[in-house]
């Protein structure tokens, strides 16, 4: 097997015992973070079946928001927040659909789990505090320095690579659960590139391999409103954890739920931060007008945007808005790529969108007059002043991220079959049921990192556990 970070065991156990305390399946945030919270205790083997995946998962594409309340980074910063008000705030934005009980292990989990990024897996985190995210009440994200989620992989893997007592074997996959007579998970079956499979026995078995997003056939049946938009996550997600978990009779939860994004930039495919609405941005359509409040969230702004004409806007910002977002890796590189024009004026403006000039100017004074203290017709709440030239265009598109539904878990990330868990299998990640309830809206910024973070280091302690109790 090819990238093996330490040299390949024999694998037979002596006296019955199982080949491996804990097989973990993904070396996403929710794989690696598994691994490293397993392995103090634990024989680790961790697999991927993509080669890809240090530039193509799901973590590698995220600005590596984790949100987290009452963690010591607010304390410092003066900032009153508790894992209770990060609930109220879940619940809120999902309408009361989220899964209260995973939702309550994650956010009560969260400052620890921060605080043991930093401490343990040596990730550098720091609070965002330069503007708020929709729908949370207070600022609790913390990110990496350039708030670029290739950086906060790479730092998990980093220090995933010092641990002897996990052996990583890529590329491989996981192809069936083994399973004893009471239907306890014993093991898997893994897969090399030429079809070699070896069953693998292990205490536990955590499926990291996130969702289903990249699965046209799924996303047609489970989100059929978002099966036309750009795909904008890892090339991996097929829902191999749903079939897995199909053949022990595992709960699916939330097939509906789902991260999509309003500002993709095309024909670039780069992210546009939502920073740039947050700060004071807009998106107009190809006829020159808004169509909604962008501060709802990105998420349900997706299909807000393919709704439009061709299923495209236009973000237009201007040079304050831009300084703000250069903090962004994405950022940087949408204007690396081209994707941001610049416009001395509304003529310029016109020039670059296509759009009516009568009907874009207006929609520029009506942003003028609502940042003085006007009313906003879409109900837009929160600016902190107009624009003014030279603006800053960029041509978006809604996208699917990732999708938020999986396998039902409870709060220590074990899957369930029928409401009760099974035992030795736990999922985390887009594997796994999320927090963010049905559809779109009731994602919040940093949902997706704080399952899969949050459900792999549950996961991986829990996992660890079971080689002492069975």
């Amino acid at each position: 097997m090819s990238d093996v970070w330490a040299a390949a065991p024999d694998r037979r156990a002596a006296g019955g015992r199982p080949d491996v305390d804990v097989l973990i399946a993904g070396a996403g945030a929710a794989g690696l973070a598994a691994a490293l919270a397993a392995a103090p205790d634990a024989s680790v083997l961790l697999v991927e079946g993509n080669r890809n995946f240090r530039r193509a998962c799901n973590t590698v594409l995220s600005t590596s928001m984790i949100p987290a309340g009452g963690s010591r980074w607010q304390r410092s910063a003066g900032i009153a927040d508790s894992p209770e008000r990060f609930l109220t705030d879940v619940m809120a934005k999902t309408h009361g659909t989220a899964r209260r009980d995973v939702a309550e292990a994650l956010t009560r989990v969260a400052p620890a789990l921060v605080a043991w990024l930093a401490d343990t897996a040596g990730v550098a985190l720091e609070l965002v505090t330069d503007f708020d995210y929709p729908g949370h009440s207070v600022r609790r994200c913390h990110a990496v320095r350039d708030r670029s989620g290739a950086s906060l992989h790479r730092a998990l893997l980093d220090a995933v690579r010092k641990v002897p007592a996990v052996t990583f074997e890529m590329p491989c996959r996981i192809t069936d659960l083994l399973t004893d007579g009471a239907d306890s998970v014993t093991g898997a079956v893994v897969q090399t590139p030429d079809g070699a499979q070896e069953a693998v026995t292990a205490h536990a078995v955590v499926l990291a391999t996130n969702g289903f997003a990249a699965n046209r056939e799924m996303v047609a049946e489970h989100l059929p409103e978002i099966r036309n938009a750009l795909y904008f996550g890892g090339e991996a997600s097929t829902g191999d954890a749903l079939r897995l978990g199909e053949r022990v009779g595992a709960d699916v939860v939330d097939l509906d739920a789902y991260q999509g994004h309003g500002s993709v930039a095309v024909p670039q495919g780069v992210l546009l931060t939502w920073a740039t609405v947050m700060h004071g941005g807009v998106l107009v359509n190809a006829r020159g007008h808004r169509f909604g409040d962008e501060s709802r969230g990105y998420s349900e702004f997706g299909q807000v945007v393919l709704a439009q004409p061709d299923g495209i806007a236009w973000a237009v910002y201007d040079t304050a808005v831009d300084r703000l977002c250069r903090s962004f890796a994405d950022y940087r590189l949408c204007l690396e790529t081209g994707a941001v024009r610049q416009a001395r004026d509304v003529d310029e403006l016109v020039t670059i969108t296509g759009a009516p000039r009568e009907a874009l100017a207006a929609t520029l004074d009506s942003i003028a007059r609502t940042g003085a203290g006007g009313g906003d017709e879409f109900g837009r709440t929160w600016w902190p002043r107009g624009l003014e030239a030279p603006y800053l265009a960029v041509k978006v598109t809604g996208a699917l991220f990732h999708t938020q539904g999986g396998l039902g878990v409870d709060g220590h990330a074990r899957v369930l079959r029928g409401g009760r868990p099974i035992p030795g299998l736990y999922a985390a990640g887009g594997a796994a049921v999320g927090i963010s309830g049905h559809g779109a809206d009731g994602y919040l910024a940093g949902n997706g990192l704080l399952a899969a973070l949050g459900l792999g280091y549950l996961a991986g302690r829990a996992a660890a556990a079971d080689r002492v109790q069975r």
